[in-house]
């Protein structure tokens, strides 16, 4: 009786891809952060972008959770779901984390790695929604786990500028403030592909276990 008065499948594909949206904002405002850093005033718009997406993202993830609860027969697991929504809001709270984290340490410069990095986390979050807006038919398995496949190279993609960036700063950087600074940057900056990849991991079992 009780099953049959709760909703049995609510829009979580919409949700799902409102969320994924916000992602693709904050990341292209990160990469536009990294590559004008240089202009103050340009600067301070781009973190006010990144704080607009990662809010509006966080209503979209409570929204999820609590859409969740509220109904009975859901589309996929209804682990898979609370893993996939929080994972997804996970990625905008490390862009969040790399725009402040800048600002607290006054960087000053950027260098040329962090930007290649940045840009490399725009092309995962674009492949990050292109396979949640797919999700909503298992007609589209294996377009989806392609995407899917793609993430995980960019994410090593990542990794091997990552490494890059680390011996070029160790090697060369001679103010160690800055050394410190640029680290924690670039360490962000790399996690931020990682939870793209963890996504994508996400996806894959979704699509492998209802296909």
């Amino acid at each position: 009786m009780f099953g049959r008065l709760m909703p049995r499948e609510g829009n979580f594909f919409e949700l799902f891809n409102q969320h994924a949206d916000c992602i693709v904002e904050g990341s292209r405002s990160l990469a536009a952060l990294m590559n004008n850093y240089g202009d103050v005033a340009a600067r301070r718009r781009h973190i006010d972008a990144i704080d607009r997406s990662e809010k509006d993202a966080d209503k979209v993830t409570h929204e999820t959770v609590t859409l969740l609860h509220k109904t009975f027969i859901t589309p996929f697991d209804r682990d898979d779901i609370h893993k996939l929504i929080t994972h997804m809001d996970d990625i905008l709270d490390l862009i969040q984390d790399v725009a402040e984290s800048a600002m607290l340490y006054d960087l000053q410069r950027i260098s040329t790695e962090a930007q290649q990095l940045a840009e490399l986390n725009e092309m995962c979050c674009d492949r990050v929604k292109a396979s949640v807006n797919l999700l909503d038919s298992m007609e589209n398995a294996e377009t989806i786990l392609k995407i899917c496949t793609e993430i995980d190279r960019l994410e090593s993609d990542a990794d091997r500028v990552m490494r890059s960036a680390m011996s070029k700063l160790f090697r060369d950087e001679d103010d160690v403030r800055q050394l410190i600074k640029l680290k924690a940057i670039y360490e962000l900056l790399e996690a931020v592909s990682d939870k793209c990849e963890d996504v994508a991991n996400i996806i894959e079992g979704v699509v492998l276990e209802n296909a």
